[in-house]
């Protein structure tokens, strides 16, 4: 049995114990594309086994962790249906400290968001002069949610790979303000090194799936990352 395997029983457990709001993914990330080995409350991702690492995820193996973290806590996940998670990642590394898998909780706070809207609706229709304090609690913002996360990451929950593909492409073109088409052949260069620091091209499929994007050969694109490697 290999060492990420192991974890596999404390999906099941952690999925019981935790309830159905929190999807348990365990990711081993030698395989990107089919690298979902195990999974717990797969209804609120709709993800199964043999999916796709996420983006977070691909992005981290390309640059690796900063001041040898093993886990990255309370950060926002975005499902497709655009409802909100609190996510968290364990890192899974073997003796020489690379990663080779990552155990995932996704906590659905959709509900929890919901409540705390309805209730501050509620709230909000006392007056200052009634209740002071309830009225500056709500209007200070420097009360921390907590629902929110209190780590700057941002993570995309996809369900297939198509959908990790896409979303990472449309992230780093948003970032330019011409179509691909029109783009200067720095601009091209600019995206193609971009997208190979976010991790696109772990992915089977990264490459050809830019090409058609951007209207341009696989080969030309091939060749844009050698002369960025150069």
């Amino acid at each position: 049995m290999r060492e990420i395997e192991k974890y596999i029983p404390l999906v099941d457990f952690l999925a019981k114990a935790l309830g159905p709001n929190f999807e348990i993914v365990l990711h081993d990330v030698s395989n990107p594309n089919n690298s979902i080995i195990a999974i717990g409350n797969n209804h609120i991702s709709g993800r199964e086994v043999g999916g796709s690492v996420t983006d977070l995820a691909l992005k981290i193996l390309k640059e690796g962790l900063s001041n040898d973290k093993n886990y990255i806590a309370n950060y926002k996940g975005r499902l497709k249906n655009d409802n909100l998670t609190r996510s968290s990642s364990y890192f899974i590394k073997n003796e020489k400290g690379q990663i080779e898998g990552v155990l995932c909780i996704n906590m659905d706070a959709t509900k929890l968001l919901d409540t705390r809207q309805y209730l501050d609706n509620f709230i909000s229709n006392f007056t200052a002069s009634e209740n002071p304090s309830i009225t500056n609690s709500i209007n200070n913002d420097t009360q921390l949610s907590a629902l929110e996360a209190t780590v700057e990451v941002f993570e995309n929950l996809h369900a297939t790979i198509d959908d990790v593909l896409q979303a990472i492409i449309d992230k780093v073109l948003a970032e330019f303000p011409v179509s691909p088409e029109r783009m200067s052949l720095k601009e091209k260069m600019d995206v193609v090194k971009k997208l190979n620091d976010h991790g696109l091209f772990l992915l089977k499929g990264g490459l050809p799936e830019l090409a058609q994007r951007m209207k341009v050969s696989e080969t030309t694109i091939y060749r844009y990352l050698q002369k960025i490697k150069e």
